[in-house]
């Protein structure tokens, strides 16, 4: 099979990677996600006193303005139950309000507070120049290289079926 990558050479694709590719993407994901401090609680990789799924939180429901718990669970790719925890949690930080849906009395509306909207801003801000740095540590010339195989890997990720509940405890 033949695929076309983005700088427009062209590539032999096997449908099966060996398994020495699997162990390598294996071993630099989690390099990836460790070194990056991904795997911390109670901050966020750039630094922010935040877990990185109540920073995801901020930013999307400051990107979209209020959302409903379900939008943001599918967003974040988080379960029912660990979304109204964390909706639950930033309710009570002041960081967001939440409201009954007129359309759906089950289902609740997310929103940011004015606290949520500045400490949004102060996330988003120390999230671009973390990456910023990330960015200028790379060669000039093998940044377009790095997004272009990041877009791959998020196209990767989004063909691929939901993991079970056994695949996601078993890594």
């Amino acid at each position: 099979m033949l695929a076309q990558p983005s700088s427009g050479t062209t590539c032999l694709v096997s449908r099966r990677p060996s398994s020495t590719q699997v162990d390598q993407l294996r071993g630099l994901m989690q390099q990836l996600f460790r070194r990056f401090g991904a795997l911390a609680a109670d901050s966020t990789p750039c630094g922010v006193p935040l877990s990185m799924a109540h920073a995801h939180a901020l930013m999307v429901t400051r990107a979209r303005g209020e959302l409903s718990q379900r939008e943001l669970g599918a967003e974040l790719r988080i379960d029912k139950s660990n979304v109204a925890r964390l909706c639950a949690r930033m309710v009570e930080a002041g960081h967001a309000a939440q409201r009954p849906c007129a359309d759906d009395g089950r289902s609740r509306l997310l929103s940011l507070t004015e606290r949520g909207q500045r400490l949004a801003r102060e996330v988003e801000a120390a999230s671009a120049a973390r990456f910023g740095a990330l960015l200028a540590a790379l060669p000039a010339g093998r940044r377009g290289d790095v997004l272009d195989a990041l877009h791959q890997l998020i196209g990767a990720l989004d063909a691929l079926p939901a993991a079970s509940a056994d695949e996601r405890t078993s890594a």
